[in-house]
């Protein structure tokens, strides 16, 4: 939990001293939202890997050996002397927490017998979703007072806590004397490059340096890696990422949810904090402590939200949470410069409130109908079409939030409201967003003939 705890916060940590990054080395936001992008990217091509890991390496040594390359490269964040440098530096991070943060939850699965897997589960969700909901505030405060290269730093002491413990605490998960498993280096790097097409796409269309003849190119690119990654892993029989999960309809539809989930959620981290600071004028302090107050309710709501799965069907918790999510951004789309600080907390407070239902009610629903077999397919794919979600919203809201800033500076010679409109409409998309899977949330029904 102590690795986990650390690759989630430098998950979301960052976003909050944005506004600070953009000022040291001069960049907008189309380059900066690379360090948020570029993370979820690499998290999620390598979170497929993490199963190889283990059974080629054991749980001890893959964990170990990650630990240390993510305290390395946060480091090498720490002390970067370039936006190039930093990019890379969070490429990697992400990269390496891809393949960290399912580790917890094997651990958990071999340690723990049946009976006691729920209070662990409990214990491990906590963690989970305090790390996200106290970590813009602690940004906040170390880029107060002291830059934001100290978000860097700030998790290295769970970093090398965590390293002290694994020789003796992760003893008991030793390789095997199995074969090593063949590693799917064709299907991760088709997956790699899939991403490299689309998000780097993105990224040139974002700098106007997209060609109709490279638009083109991109659209073929990213549909051939689609395409040929999807047919290679139907032939594999122990496959990094299993297309058939998809067969199921409650699956299919959950990951829709997923996918829009992901978007939402990691494209408003994004695009609050950047809001509050350029728009409000809030300090990166303010910023910070603004998240904390929908953080601390999220952690407080699961466990009654994992109740009211138990009793009821999916659907209707999942729909739920969509609406709080979309009424929250739709909130935001209607405020100004001067909008209170405590009326921007309480809107966020909405969404966070529909997060809280959504996590264990789809998480659950997703899985329910597929084989005994494919369920930790289905968990994997799930986690990874969420992540992908995140890497394309943010991309795509910061695309979309340069195009409106250039509109509405053609129509207003007034700086500050060119800005405030451009964030509202980045605000009423997320909000569609969310509106837009209502239908495939409404599928996510209850499978075991229960009614309600």
């Amino acid at each position: 939990m102590l690795g986990t705890t650390s690759v989630v916060l430098a998950t979301t940590i960052v976003n909050v001293v944005l506004p600070g990054i953009m000022r040291d080395f001069a960049v907008d936001q189309g380059r900066v939202q690379w360090l948020a992008t570029g993370f979820l990217a690499a998290m999620a091509a390598t979170m497929l890997t993490t199963a190889w890991w283990v059974r080629a390496y054991g749980l001890r040594r893959t964990y170990t050996a990650a630990l240390l390359v993510f305290v390395a490269v946060s480091l090498a964040g720490g002390f970067a002397t370039s936006i190039d440098a930093l990019i890379l530096s969070r490429i990697a991070q992400g990269a390496i927490a891809g393949v960290i943060q399912p580790l917890a939850m094997i651990a958990l699965f071999e340690v723990y017998p049946p009976e006691e897997r729920g209070s662990a589960m409990a214990a491990y969700g906590l963690g989970v979703v305090l790390s996200p909901a106290l970590g813009p505030a602690l940004g906040g405060l170390l880029g107060q007072f002291f830059g934001w290269r100290a978000v860097f730093f700030v998790t290295l002491p769970l970093c090398l806590a965590a390293l002290a413990l694994a020789p003796t605490r992760l003893a008991c998960f030793e390789q095997g004397d199995a074969r090593r498993p063949v590693f799917d280096g064709l299907g991760f790097t088709l997956l790699c490059a899939f991403l490299l097409f689309v998000l780097g796409g993105l990224a040139l269309a974002q700098r106007h340096e997209l060609s109709p003849a490279g638009l083109a190119l991109v659209v073929a690119g990213t549909l051939v890696c689609a395409v040929t990654f999807l047919a290679w892993e139907l032939r594999r029989s122990h496959p990094m990422f299993d297309p058939r999960v998809f067969r199921d309809p409650v699956f299919a539809a959950a990951a829709a949810v997923g996918f829009a989930y992901g978007m939402g959620l990691y494209g408003s981290t994004f695009l609050v904090p950047l809001f509050v600071q350029t728009v409000s004028g809030f300090s990166v302090l303010e910023a910070g402590i603004l998240l904390l107050p929908g953080g601390l309710l999220l952690a407080a709501s699961i466990p009654p939200a994992g109740r009211l799965t138990d009793r009821h069907s999916p659907h209707y918790i999942v729909c739920a949470g969509l609406l709080c999510f979309a009424l929250s951004f739709l909130l935001f789309a209607g405020s100004t410069a001067h909008t209170g600080f405590w009326s921007l907390a309480a809107w966020i407070a909405v969404g966070r409130l529909g997060l809280a239902l959504m996590i264990p009610a789809l998480n659950a629903g997703a899985v329910q109908g597929l084989p005994l077999a494919q369920i930790a397919q289905g968990a994997g794919a799930l986690n990874f079409v969420r992540q992908l979600g995140g890497a394309f919203g943010t991309s795509l809201l910061s695309l979309l939030l340069q195009w409106r800033l250039a509109v509405h500076q053609q129509e207003t010679a007034a700086g500050l409201e060119a800005t405030t409109r451009a964030f509202h409409d980045s605000f009423v998309a997320v909000g569609l967003v969310f509106l837009s899977v209502l239908w495939p949330g409404w599928r996510i029904r209850r499978v075991t003939g229960t009614t309600d």
